[in-house]
């Protein structure tokens, strides 16, 4: 066998070998983090258990949706040079926007791309698709998106395998938390949502919350929403967030910290999506999801 046919050869070994490997790794599960209301936490949430997840050995990717407050990178001290908008001009791939993080996660910027998302036409719909399946190497990818239940929010939530949506104690932030599990419910019924109770000041005030969530949720709209856990109301977050240090990093063994890692062993016990159709499959049920929204005269 001379050299040509030895290089032929171990090319299509290792394009076998890469095959395999995406046979056995369908895509990332895609997990969307919102609230009712602003102000809960919830980007502080979705990035310490993002990085929660990479220090379990996870490839984990966090998209920032927040096109009104897109802080992912605040919250880490970073300033990306590039957003999902440069993305959509075609100026760069997501693979060239993508930042990497000291703490082993990997973010996407946001900024007003998520603006465009709905605007393009049908071949730059699936030019982009095309693009963001690169990101099919994670394992889990966090969705941080806006408050509230915009039509941009509604499109991410109800495309993802997961939705955890994160509240605290207050009356409103609880009252608000129901609303976006009534429309959800109304939308996609089937749908796995999880619940988070951050700035606890007990175990038992965080049950008491989320039983009462669950229990109305189940009443009312037939729908089952999972307690997936509580973060203790810690002066570790705050001095983490003018340090733009992630909690979880900066004080490890802090009552916030270990509330974290609980809930990221739940996320590593949860079954496989039926479906995991990988990022790209995720973003064409957002198109669909967005489209439908749109000429619907949703009564909520």
């Amino acid at each position: 066998m001379d050299q040509a046919e030895t290089l032929l050869k171990i090319m299509k070994e290792k394009q076998f070998q890469t095959q395999m490997l995406r046979q056995n790794h369908l895509g990332p599960r895609i997990i969307t983090v919102c609230s009712g209301k602003g102000g809960v936490g919830k980007t502080n949430v979705s990035t310490n258990l993002a990085i929660g997840l990479a220090k379990m050995g996870k490839e984990v990717v966090v998209m920032d949706a927040d096109l009104g407050l897109a802080n992912v990178n605040v919250m880490l001290g970073i300033i990306p040079k590039y957003n999902l908008y440069n993305v959509l001009k075609g100026q760069k791939t997501i693979s060239e926007i993508l930042t990497d993080t000291p703490e082993g996660i990997k973010i996407i910027a946001g900024g007003s791309g998520f603006s465009q998302l709905a605007n393009l036409d049908h071949e730059q719909k699936m030019n982009f698709v095309r693009d963001i399946e690169k990101l099919d190497f994670a394992d889990i990818v966090f969705i941080d998106t806006g408050a509230g239940i915009s039509d941009n929010v509604l499109s991410f939530v109800l495309s993802a395998d997961d939705i955890i949506i994160v509240t605290t104690p207050e009356p409103t932030a609880i009252t608000d938390a129901y609303g976006i599990i009534k429309t959800i419910a109304f939308m996609k019924p089937e749908a796995n949502i999880k619940l988070i109770i951050n700035r606890v000041q007990s175990a038992l005030e965080a049950k008491k919350v989320a039983e009462r969530v669950i229990n109305i949720a189940n009443q009312f709209l037939n729908m089952t929403v999972d307690n997936f856990g509580f973060i203790y109301e810690d002066p570790s977050v705050p001095k983490a967030v003018i340090k733009q240090k992630p909690f979880y990093e900066m004080d490890p063994k802090s009552k916030a910290s270990t509330c974290i890692t609980d809930i990221c062993l739940r996320i590593e016990k949860l079954d496989a999506p039926i479906k995991k159709a990988g990022f790209g499959g995720f973003l064409k049920n957002f198109f669909n999801y967005y489209k439908n929204i749109k000429n619907k005269d949703m009564d909520y």
